[in-house]
C-alpha cells in the first residue's frame, strides 16, 4: 500500500478502510490451513541478538511475532540458554521456536559404529525439549560434494537422521544456499540429487527463495519442479547487491526481483507449512526495523 493511498484512506474513507482491514484480516484467517505458521529467522536480528538476546526476543514478541528460527546452538545452548530454559523464555513471550538451524557435518556421523555421534544425538534431544518440528541442516560440507558416489552415500545419512529425529515426533530437514543450483556432479545439479535421493517422509526441505537467486535458479521454477516437497521456506526478497562478493542481497520483502507473494502463494497452494522471515542485508536500516517491515507485509499478504 503507497503512502499516497494511505494517506487517501485515513483522510477521506476511515469507515470504509476500517471494514476493509477487517474483511482481510478475516479472509486471512480463513486461508491459513493447520499447521501454518510465519515466523522470524533470528539470523536477520544476530548482532542484536549478540548484544541483547532476552530484549530482542521481548521487541520481537511485541511486534506480533509467534514463531522464531534458531541459529545459535552452541555447547547444548541456544544463545547461551539451555534448551528448557530457552523454551520457558519462549513461552513466557508467547512464542514458540518450531524449527532451528543447526549444521549437521561429517563429523556427526561414526561410519565405523554406522551411527550418530553424542554430539548430534544431543542436538536432537535439544532440539525436541525446545519443542521444534523441524531440525534443520542449513549446510553441505564442501567435501561431501566433490564426488558423486561420496554425496549419494552422505545424503542416506540425511535420511537416517530423518529417522532419528522421527523418534521425537520431529523431521530432519535441509536448508538450501545456491551452490546447490550452480554446481553438477555426473552431469546433474546438486539440488536434484539431494531432491531425488531423500525420502520426503524423512527429510523435509526448507526452500531458500532469496538464496539461490546467486545460483542462477528461480523458486517458482524449482517449485513446480518438485511440488509438495517444500515444507518450509524462507520468504526473503532480493537487491542488487550494494556491497560483498554476491551479486544480490536480502531487502524489504516486496522491493526486490523475487516474486515473493506470488511464490509464498504457490507454496501453500502446494502444502508449505512454514513461512520463516529472513532478511540479512538492511540498506541503511536497523535490523529490528526491518524485521517489522517484513512482518507487517506478511501480514497485509494474509500470513
Amino acid at each position: 500500500m503507497s503512502i499516497s493511498r494511505r494517506t487517501f484512506i485515513r483522510n477521506g474513507a476511515l469507515t470504509i478502510a476500517g471494514g476493509t482491514l477487517l474483511s482481510d484480516q478475516l479472509m486471512a484467517s480463513m486461508r491459513r490451513t493447520k499447521g501454518e505458521l510465519t515466523g522470524i529467522q533470528l539470523y536477520s536480528i544476530r548482532e542484536d541478538m549478540k548484544v541483547d538476546p532476552m530484549g530482542t526476543l521481548k521487541a520481537l514478541s511485541e511486534m506480533g511475532y509467534k514463531n522464531v528460527e534458531h541459529a545459535n546452538y552452541v555447547n547444548r545452548k541456544f544463545y547461551g540458554w539451555s534448551a528448557k530454559e530457552f523454551k520457558k523464555i519462549l513461552d513466557d513471550l508467547g512464542m514458540k521456536m518450531p524449527s532451528g538451524h543447526t549444521v549437521m557435518t561429517s563429523q556427526h556421523w561414526d561410519e565405523s559404529k554406522k551411527d550418530f555421534t553424542d554430539s548430534w544425538k544431543a542436538t536432537v534431544e535439544d532440539a525436541a525439549i525446545a519443542g521444534q518440528q523441524l531440525v534443520i541442516s542449513p549446510w553441505l560440507e564442501e567435501g561431501k560434494r566433490k564426488n558423486y558416489d561420496d554425496l549419494i552415500r552422505y545424503l542416506d545419512v540425511f535420511n537416517k537422521s530423518g529417522e532419528l529425529c522421527n523418534k521425537s515426533g520431529m523431521k530432519f530437514g535441509y536448508h538450501n544456499h545456491d551452490f546447490e543450483f550452480s554446481q553438477t556432479l555426473n552431469g546433474k545439479q546438486i539440488f536434484d540429487i539431494i531432491l531425488n535421493n531423500t525420502d520426503p517422509k524423512l527429510v523435509a526441505q526448507q526452500l531458500d527463495m532469496g538464496n539461490m537467486y546467486n545460483g542462477g535458479a528461480k523458486a517458482l521454477d524449482i517449485m513446480n519442479k518438485y511440488p509438495g516437497r517444500f515444507l518450509s521456506m524462507h520468504v526473503k526478497d532480493e537487491i542488487i547487491a550494494t556491497e560483498g562478493n554476491e551479486k544480490y542481497e536480502s531487502a524489504i520483502l516486496g522491493t526486490g526481483i523475487v516474486p515473493v507473494k506470488e511464490v509464498i502463494d504457490l507454496g501453500r497452494k502446494f502444502g508449505t507449512k512454514h513461512f520463516i522471515i529472513e532478511q540479512e542485508s538492511y540498506q541503511g536500516k536497523k535490523p529490528l526495523e526491518t524485521a517489522k517491515e517484513d512482518l507487517a507485509i506478511m501480514k497485509k499478504w494474509g500470513y
